[in-house]
């Protein structure tokens, strides 16, 4: 077994793991170790070791099964579990948002991973090859934190109720948690638009139970959340705004500051994050995994008419 080393991340959300070296095969000792500082912490940061896809591939099915991403054209080439996201200042057709009149690309605001279908991934595996020269942190919020943290009363009005949650791209169309933004050139709209593809809305309990560990968090993702189910609506928006500000306060969150070959790991049962942008004349390319799920969190919207 490798001699692990588990500090936990600056303001005590997630955790960074030390003494990982990936030229060696991963023992069944140290990936059950790994493994268990994951469940324990959501977040885990692995510092500059992620040199190759070969080594982050390792990685990530240390973890569990990987998906092969639907979207052939970003998948890295040789690689099929393997997907690039970038913010490169070649790429003219990136939509630039304007926040608080900054200049934009690739901000994505605090979300959950496939909160709008029935089965959102296990978890992620981030690795930074190349860095803008100013911005492009990721940020991580421990949903189970912030769950535990809510006042008794509050969690007992939540337990059993729903809310509904809807695929959303542009970030001006959210209702909770809107970030001050507008968008200058509505060129490329449509097409952005026609890409994507259609989710009915779904369904999802407030409080989400962990399949793994029972642990209960906070399920808001503001980027997706439209309604509270079974309460008048200027009630239930009153709650969703509550519980959003309250999620997303600095406490529960950690903010990434990357470097090269860095990798982080995410728990998206048990989190939240955000891709905070970079300015539109500067490039950043991450490589991601992604761990599979087959435990339904939800039901789809439309069925409750069926």
């Amino acid at each position: 077994m490798q001699q692990l080393k588990i500090f936990p991340l600056e303001g005590g959300i997630g955790a960074e793991v030390r003494g990982l070296d990936l030229n060696r095969e991963i023992s069944d000792s140290t990936r059950d170790a790994m493994v268990e500082a994951w469940q324990d912490a959501g977040i885990l940061l692995f510092r500059g070791i992620g040199d190759s896809p070969e080594k982050q591939l390792a990685l990530s099915r240390a973890f569990g099964e990987l998906e092969v991403h639907p979207i052939e054209n970003i998948r890295v080439e040789g690689y099929p579990e393997l997907i690039w996201l970038s913010n490169r200042k070649s790429d003219e057709t990136a939509p630039v948002y304007h926040y608080n009149g900054v200049a934009t690309v690739g901000r994505i605001p605090w979300h959950t991973d496939l909160v709008y279908t029935t089965t959102p991934n296990r978890g992620a595996l981030l690795r930074m090859l190349e860095m803008p020269y100013t911005g492009g942190e990721t940020g991580w919020i421990d949903t189970a934190a912030a769950y535990d943290a809510l006042p008794e009363t509050t969690k007992q009005r939540i337990e059993h109720l729903e809310a509904r949650f809807r695929f959303i791209a542009d970030p001006r169309e959210m209702r909770f948690g809107r970030p001050n933004v507008e968008r200058h050139d509505e060129t490329n709209l449509e097409r952005e638009k026609a890409f994507y593809p259609h989710f009915p809305d779904t369904v999802h309990p407030l409080v989400w139970r962990h399949p793994v560990s029972g642990r209960k968090a906070l399920c808001v993702s503001p980027l997706h959340l439209r309604e509270a189910l079974g309460l008048p609506a200027e009630e239930g928006d009153a709650l969703l705004h509550e519980l959003v500000a309250h999620a997303t306060d600095s406490r529960f969150s950690y903010v990434h500051h990357w470097q090269p070959n860095d990798m982080v790991l995410w728990d998206n049962l048990r989190s939240m994050h955000h891709a905070f942008g970079n300015p539109p004349d500067v490039s950043r390319l991450v490589h991601r995994t992604t761990l599979k799920s087959t435990v339904a969190m939800g039901r789809l919207m439309q069925a409750e008419s069926a």
